[in-house]
């Protein structure tokens, strides 16, 4: 399948001697973006450039651990291979990004492990040799408590000697040649590529932000570990762990001051006035100081990437955080009869094993499809896509960006992945009656949140057509079929908006809704939202299906609102 790549110009000196010391004969760097052909597909764009129209001509090869290809026009190579920068191998984090999902988050806590082990071994080996430190003190202690300053003793004097002209060196040696702290040092050296960075603790403490903001958690509660909502006289507790996991002061200083460098600065340098000699807040104010001395006039020092719209269909603040403190739960709506289960059996493909289908809302339209996964294709799709997480972006104007209102990292599966990937794409498009694989849809974006995982609310289809999507040249996302690869234990519901209902995270579950009218325009009650992610670890596989090939699968109706 295709792999889309950002511009070789860009590739590091260190990637460039990767390459070579794995054998590739000659590097080359264009200026444009170049695409390969691989198994697993990942892409920093939110969308699959599966469709481009190219008159070049790729060819691959393996070298060493590392892909390599040509391209031509005439289909020949002239003899100069173009190093792909793809190792095949480790897959390493992009430090900045570890806090937006819960899998390198995991991977953090396993690094983790590694430094205790170093220090472990660090404390043992330390208290080895601070035993023999205190045997020499309380020998060198007695010895002056006996003697009471008299050296009349000869045995006694030469020992004096000795101890102050070799013991007493080989003491202080061993406070400044300690082997024991260098092999600590080396092991912390070993894995800090791996571990977080200033952004990724300023990403986490805005996810807890957002946690007590959308949810209207009890603050109080929140720093003692415990997760409790509604008003102080009547708190209702809705998650408190058997090993409470409580902040201290420092924590909550620092999620204070997150997102405002400005105000932290007034605060450090009050604090600095009661307390002069605390280094590390003196340390803090010449860090902010530094921020600030950096950053241009009149700039937001932490602006982020890009910022949430504001145009009208998304100042819908209110009713989104309302849904998502529902948590899935809404049993009145189940006292409408329209809404129904049944057993879906309407294509050959599913005659023997027909699929749970719930009508979970009818205008719009919106189907939840239970165990349409079985444990076993969750776990290997998973699996999959976790060397392959990437930051996810959204679009904005014409190209693709992160944005504090989504925070998640997804990757992308081709059907040739795997036969489980294969397969699901022929059951998506029996359930569906629409043809789900490329060109007519997009390759399976497989999604894993982080702290406070969100998307905030958007439309799947493109609504400019300036989008990206439209390269892709099979016209606009005409419906949405995404799988809940993993149950969490609060929040992260998906919340339709103008709909006014929320779908629970459902483990092997599938929402299927549609995003277009059948003439083409888009659905403006198909605003929906991922709801941030309260406890767990949340996964999703999406399948957009586009609007072209499908013309007899949903032809046009006479009613324009259909």
């Amino acid at each position: 399948m295709l792999l889309s790549v950002p511009p070789l110009s860009v590739v590091s000196p260190r990637i460039i001697r990767l390459l070579k010391a794995a054998g590739a004969a000659k590097t080359t760097i264009p200026g444009d973006s170049l695409a390969a052909h691989t198994r697993l597909h990942n892409s920093a764009h939110s969308y699959p450039l599966s469709h481009h129209r190219s008159s070049q001509r790729h060819h691959s090869a393996i070298v060493g651990d590392f892909l390599v290809f040509c391209t031509s026009s005439s289909g020949m190579c002239p003899g100069v291979w173009i190093v792909l920068f793809f190792y095949l191998g480790h897959i390493e984090v992009t430090s900045g990004d570890i806090y937006s999902s819960m899998l390198t988050i995991q991977q953090a806590l396993d690094t983790e492990k590694v430094l205790i082990e170093h220090l472990g071994a660090y404390l043992e080996e330390e208290t080895y040799r601070l035993n023999d430190l205190h045997r020499f003190y309380n020998k060198v202690s007695a010895l002056h408590r006996i003697a009471d300053t008299s050296v009349s003793d000869p045995i006694f004097a030469y020992t004096l000697l000795k101890r102050l002209q070799s013991e007493w060196m080989n003491v202080v040696d061993s406070l400044e040649n300690n082997d024991n702290l260098r092999v600590l040092k080396d092991g912390y050296k070993k894995v800090e590529k791996n571990l977080p960075v200033l952004e990724d603790v300023e990403g986490a403490a805005k996810g807890l932000m957002r946690l007590q903001d959308v949810y209207s958690l009890n603050v109080k509660g929140l720093t003692q570990g415990v997760f409790q909502s509604g008003r102080s006289s009547q708190l209702g507790v809705l998650y408190k762990p058997d090993q409470v996991s409580s902040m201290s002061a420092d924590d909550c200083f620092h999620i204070g001051k997150t997102g405002n460098v400005s105000r932290a600065l007034d605060l450090s340098r009050e604090c600095l006035l009661y307390d002069p000699y605390n280094m590390r807040l003196a340390l803090n104010v010449a860090k902010y100081e530094k921020i600030l001395d950096e950053t241009p006039a009149g700039e937001d020092v932490l602006a982020p990437n890009l910022l949430r719209p504001n145009v009208t269909h998304l100042r819908t603040r209110d009713l989104y955080e309302g849904l998502c403190r529902t948590l899935g739960s809404q049993t009145f709506r189940y006292e409408d009869p329209r809404l129904k289960c049944s057993y879906d059996a309407n294509s050959p493909y599913l005659v023997l094993q027909p699929l749970k289908k719930e009508v979970v809302n009818t205008t719009p339209y919106i189907v939840l499809y239970h165990d349409f996964v079985s444990d076993y294709e969750a776990k290997k799709i998973k699996e999959l896509a976790a060397p392959w997480l990437q930051r996810s972006v959204v679009a904005s104007g014409m190209q693709q960006a992160q944005a504090e209102y989504r925070i998640s990292k997804s990757a992308w599966l081709k059907d040739t992945a795997d036969p489980v990937t294969r397969n699901l794409d022929t059951r998506i498009a029996a359930a569906t009656g629409l043809h789900a694989k490329a060109p007519y849809a997009e390759y399976l974006q497989v999604v894993n949140y982080g702290i406070g995982g969100h998307y905030e609310p958007h439309f799947d289809h493109a609504t400019s057509r300036k989008s990206p999507l439209y390269r892709t040249n099979a016209g606009n996302r005409i419906a949405t079929f995404m799988i809940y690869l993993s149950s969490v234990d609060l929040g992260g519901a998906t919340a339709f908006i103008y709909a006014n209902f929320t779908t629970p995270v459902v483990k092997n579950a599938a929402v299927f809704w549609w995003n277009l009218h059948r003439n083409g325009e888009g659905n403006e009650d198909m605003l929906h939202a991922g709801c941030p992610v309260l406890l767990g670890s949340k996964w999703v596989a999406n399948k957009w299906i586009h609007e072209y090939g499908q013309e007899f699968n949903r032809p046009c109706g006479l009613n324009p609102g259909e």
